[in-house]
C-alpha cells in the first residue's frame, strides 16, 4: 500500500517563529505550547491555524495470543467494553464529551456478533487474530484490508471537515501484540518491551516476555514493515496504522495516544517515515515499553500523567492543551499590538 505523504512546509517556519516570539511574553516562556503551535502552523502551512471537528477513532479487536495466558482478563472483556463505549460509560466517552470531540467506534475484529448499531462501524476482518505464538496473526491480505478500512474511515471524517484526528483501541491481549511489534521493529529485548498491561504481576510480565521471545524466535522478523505488522499485530492496530497514514496524506494533525496506538504509529513510520511530520504525541503511558517506543521515535509527549488506560484517553485529555497552543498563536497580542516595550 502506498501513501503519498508530503513533508510539511518549512517555508513558513521563520514567519511562524517570528509570530510566536513577538507575542507579549518572554521568549520561550510558553514552553511546549510554542512547539505545538509551530508544528500545527507548519502542518497547515498558515500563520493562523484552526482545529476543525476533532475526532477520535477507537478500534476494537480480539487477539489469538490470549490463548497463551498473557492477560488477567478474559477475552470477553473486549466486547463488553465496546458495549460500554456504546452506552457512554467509559473514560473515553467522558473525556470526548467534555472536550467536544467526535467519538467514532469501529469493530475491526471482535470475537462477538454485534447487532447493528448506529454508533458502531462494522469493519470486522475476522473474529480475532490467530495466535502469533504459533502462526502469523493475520495474512498480508487481511493486514492490507484493515489498513484500507482505516484509511476509508479517515477519508470520511476528512470529507466532513475534520482536520485533527486521534486514535484509541480496545482489545484484550493488545499490549502483548504492541510489545511484540516493538521488539520486532527495534530489536529491543522482549523483557524490556513487555509490561503489566491490564494488571499482570511480575510473574505474569515475565511470562508475557517469554511468550513474545519464543514467538519471535519461531516466526522470525520479516523483511518488510507490512509483514511484521501482519505477523505480530492486531486488526485494530493495522486499522489505526492505515488511518494514520491516510490522515498524514490528507495533511491532518495526527494525535498519537499510548502504548498500543504508538505501536500502530511505529508501524506506520516504518512504512512511511514522513508521517512523523504530522504527529503530536499526546502523553507518555505508564506501560513499560512506551518510553522505549517514544525514545526510538525521538518523540516528546505533551503530558505525563501516569495514565495507561488506552481507549484514546491520552488524546482526549491532551486536546485542550493543543487547543491552547492554537489559541495563543491566533489571539494573543504582539508587543507591537499592545504597545509594550521590548527593550530598555
Amino acid at each position: 500500500m502506498n501513501f503519498n505523504i508530503e513533508p510539511i512546509s518549512t517555508q513558513i517556519e521563520e514567519a511562524l517563529q517570528q509570530k510566536i516570539d513577538t507575542k507579549t511574553k518572554p521568549l520561550g516562556s510558553l514552553g511546549k505550547l510554542e512547539t505545538i503551535a509551530l508544528k500545527i502552523g507548519k502542518i497547515q502551512d498558515t500563520l493562523s491555524p484552526a482545529l476543525n471537528k476533532p475526532a477520535i477513532l477507537v478500534c476494537a479487536a480480539d487477539h489469538g495470543i490470549t490463548q497463551e495466558g498473557i492477560s488477567p482478563f478474559p477475552q470477553e472483556v473486549t466486547f463488553q467494553m465496546v458495549m460500554n463505549f456504546l452506552g457512554g460509560g467509559a473514560a473515553i466517552n467522558v473525556f470526548t464529551q467534555q472536550n467536544n470531540i467526535e467519538l467514532v467506534l469501529a469493530d475491526t475484529g471482535v470475537n462477538f456478533d454485534f447487532e447493528k448499531h448506529p454508533s458502531l462501524l462494522d469493519y470486522k476482518i475476522a473474529k480475532g487474530t490467530k495466535n502469533f505464538a504459533s502462526e502469523a496473526a493475520m495474512t498480508i491480505a487481511q493486514c492490507e484490508q484493515a489498513m484500507q478500512n482505516g484509511a476509508a474511515i479517515t477519508e470520511k471524517l476528512h470529507a466532513n471537515g475534520t482536520n485533527i484526528i486521534g486514535f484509541g483501541e480496545m482489545g484484550i491481549g493488545n499490549t502483548t501484540a504492541a510489545a511484540a511489534l516493538l521488539t520486532a521493529y527495534t530489536n529491543i529485548d522482549a523483557k524490556d518491551a513487555a509490561g503489566a498491561g491490564t494488571g499482570l504481576d511480575e510473574k505474569g510480565i515475565a511470562h508475557k516476555a517469554e511468550v513474545i521471545a519464543k514467538a519471535i524466535a519461531k516466526q522470525g522478523i520479516p523483511n518488510s514493515p507490512l509483514e511484521i505488522l501482519a505477523t505480530y499485530g492486531g486488526f485494530e492496530i493495522a486499522t489505526i496504522c492505515g488511518a494514520m497514514l491516510k490522515a498524514a496524506e490528507l495533511k491532518m494533525i495526527v494525535m498519537v495516544d499510548g502504548f498500543i496506538v504508538t505501536a500502530a504509529f511505529l508501524a506506520a513510520s516504518k512504512i512511511n517515515v514522513t508521517i512523523a511530520d504530522y504527529a503530536l504525541f499526546c502523553h507518555k503511558s505508564n506501560e513499560k515499553g512506551h518510553a522505549l517506543m517514544l525514545d526510538h521515535l525521538n518523540a516528546e509527549p505533551i503530558l505525563d500523567l501516569g495514565m495507561r488506560l488506552g481507549e484514546g484517553t491520552g488524546n482526549a485529555v491532551a486536546y485542550p492543551v493543543i487547543k491552547s497552543a492554537v489559541q495563543f498563536l491566533n489571539n494573543m497580542s504582539s508587543f507591537a499590538d499592545a504597545g509594550v516595550a521590548t527593550e530598555k
